[in-house]
């Protein structure tokens, strides 16, 4: 993963609780690196293993990190340094979610090494969605969980998520049933 994701993790921990956790969490991880270069690639490792680190120096399970850094990355990291970008790919939550493998492509012109999810969405009626979520990676469902709550919070749209389907064996992706509250 790229260097802007934990340096976001980073800037999640350090927001939500102070420096001194962030290092804390460094060196139960392992990690060598303590600064990271935003358009540096790094081993998905190093991400798991800062996560891992978070999970135990906050006494928290690793979905509610993910869910949490999920969120936090669509209201912080990517409004305050994307936000022009997010604008470009829909004025709406279910417009945005239908251009988000777009929105990967672009983003991949600047990060030659991007291996980004894929997505698919379909509208089941006027309140309702349904997300798959496809991923070479494993076990970040919580943060596209957390992902999905920013959106709702950024866009306005207060959203109920659920996971109706997990990646399995014979099963290549992730499903979200998302339920839109209809603004009166």
């Amino acid at each position: 993963m790229y260097g802007l994701v934990n340096s976001g993790l980073a800037d999640y921990v350090r927001r939500n609780y102070d420096v001194e956790t962030w290092n804390r969490i460094v060196a139960k991880s392992g990690v060598s690196t303590e600064v990271f270069v935003s358009m540096e690639s790094y081993p998905d490792e190093v991400t798991y293993n800062l996560v891992v680190a978070a999970a135990e120096v906050l006494g928290q399970d690793v979905a509610k990190i993910l869910e949490g850094f999920g969120e936090h990355w669509v209201l912080v990291t990517a409004k305050e340094g994307y936000g022009s970008l997010l604008g470009m790919f829909g004025d709406n939550m279910k417009d945005f979610l239908k251009n988000l493998d777009s929105m990967h492509a672009r983003m991949g012109t600047t990060f030659p090494k991007l291996r980004p999810p894929s997505f698919v969405c379909r509208d089941i009626d006027a309140t309702t969605s349904e997300l798959e979520y496809h991923s070479e990676r494993a076990g970040l469902t919580p943060f596209v969980v957390g992902l999905l709550k920013g959106l709702g919070k950024y866009f306005e749209t207060p959203v109920d998520i659920k996971v109706i389907g997990t990646k399995s064996e014979s099963v290549s992706h992730d499903t979200f049933l998302l339920t839109w509250s209809v603004k009166g």
